[in-house]
């Protein structure tokens, strides 16, 4: 008999060691990384080379206006954008030293050069069909309005985590039994442990949650190799506890490097499920199958390897998958999962109005990017994470705030009765 709280591992059944990881790693082939790694060229140059480039960028971006304008117009412009960058600059260099973020400051700052040198290219057109003077006020509006964007992106957003709460309904729970209440955290993304970290400890013991599930991606892009960044990671996870435990699953190869995450894992009262499902008895005839994978964002292995474990996981319980990101989810629909919980895109990171998300690093794009999705009886959970992206991307946070998220899953007998 299974003892309550305790995970039944299913230690008889296949373990999948004939699904060996892809060759092919799908996420540092595909062309969103390979231009963050070119933007990221810059992180290495001397300061001198740096400022030689904001030149070179404000000088193209005057071009158009002594073309199309006049002279003077030309050099506000290259004078202005001169003086964004470097209120950019300085921005950047103080968030390490306000203990924000931690990022390559040489790297971002060409990354949020481009889109201010663009819109000054664009504004050109204004200054020739309605005179320079509204189109350097509509320039200084524009630029003025990309500061404030980028301040409270980098300053206030990504701090301004919150615990959001769903009831899901399921007719694998006995009737008349208490409610499961399970607490999902994802894409933490540590560069170094900040106030951010002291929330998701916060929110953790407010939720009070029956257990805790994460799916991946512990360390920042930038930061994956480095050891301080590793043993701040296993500090705070040492710290997240449940009455009926912490399970966890790896996120993108890329960023949780198996061979550097791995050991953070070692006597840690967490389950790493790594192709392997769990039974978790809750007592009153409660109990959760957890199905979890590692992520290695290529399709036919992963389909492959959840082909195979719902196989072997039991159907009877509430079954919830715990994989990195949404791309199964027509095939979790297909087993009818209960509850298929991820991360990943972050929710964009990054969204603009009517335009929604810049981008989500999903092999199916725009079509589960976050909050809440049902098809058939499957339910899927598409969080938008606690951490910020590595590399060249700014440590920003627009339109997308970090989140925890609280399941209750509650027999659907249950509201019958009380109705």
């Amino acid at each position: 008999m299974v003892e309550q709280g305790k995970p039944t591992n299913a230690a008889d059944l296949p373990r999948l060691s004939d699904l060996a990881d892809p060759v092919e790693d799908v996420l540092t082939e595909s062309l969103t990384h390979k231009v963050m790694l070119a933007f990221h060229a810059p992180a290495h140059w001397p300061v001198w080379a740096v400022a030689l480039w904001g030149v070179g960028l404000a000088g193209l971006a005057a071009l158009p206006w002594i073309w199309l304008v006049n002279g003077r117009s030309a050099a506000f412009i290259a004078v202005f954008l001169i003086l964004f960058m470097m209120g950019d600059t300085a921005v950047l260099i103080t968030l390490p030293q306000k203990h924000l973020s931690f990022g390559p400051w040489k790297a971002q700052l060409f990354t949020l050069a481009i889109p201010r040198t663009l819109a000054a290219l664009g504004l050109s057109a204004v200054g020739w069909q309605f005179g320079w003077q509204w189109g350097l006020i509509l320039f200084g509006i524009v630029q003025l309005a990309g500061t404030a964007a980028f301040i409270w992106g980098a300053v206030i957003e990504p701090f301004r985590l919150k615990l959001s709460e769903y009831h899901l309904f399921t007719d694998r729970l006995p009737a008349d039994t208490p409610p499961i209440r399970l607490l999902h955290i994802t894409d933490l993304h540590v560069e170094r442990l900040t106030r951010r970290e002291q929330a998701v400890l916060r929110l953790m013991d407010e939720a009070q949650a029956d257990l805790i599930v994460i799916t991946g991606d512990y360390v920042n892009l930038s930061f994956n190799r480095d050891p301080k960044t590793h043993a701040q990671v296993r500090l705070l996870l040492r710290q997240l506890s449940a009455p009926y435990g912490v399970y966890a699953t790896l996120g993108s190869p890329p960023v949780d490097l198996r061979e550097e995450i791995v050991p953070i894992f070692d006597d840690l009262p967490i389950h790493l499920l790594r192709q392997d499902w769990m039974q978790v008895n809750l007592g009153d005839g409660r109990r959760l199958v957890l199905v979890g994978m590692d992520c290695t964002h290529h399709l036919p292995t992963d389909q492959a390897r959840l082909a195979n474990l719902m196989t072997a996981a039991p159907n009877g319980d509430p079954q919830i998958l715990l994989y990195h990101s949404p791309e199964l989810m027509p095939e979790a629909t297909e087993h009818g999962i209960d509850l298929y919980l991820c991360g990943h895109t972050h929710g964009g990171q990054v969204r603009l109005p009517i335009i929604g998300p810049l981008l989500t690093s999903s092999q199916l794009g725009r079509k589960y990017v976050m909050g809440l999705y049902r098809n058939g009886r499957t339910h899927l959970y598409v969080s938008r994470g606690i951490g910020l992206e590595g590399l060249s991307a700014p440590r920003v946070r627009f339109l997308a705030p970090p989140e925890m998220t609280l399941i209750t899953l509650i027999p659907k007998a249950r509201v019958k009765s009380e109705s």
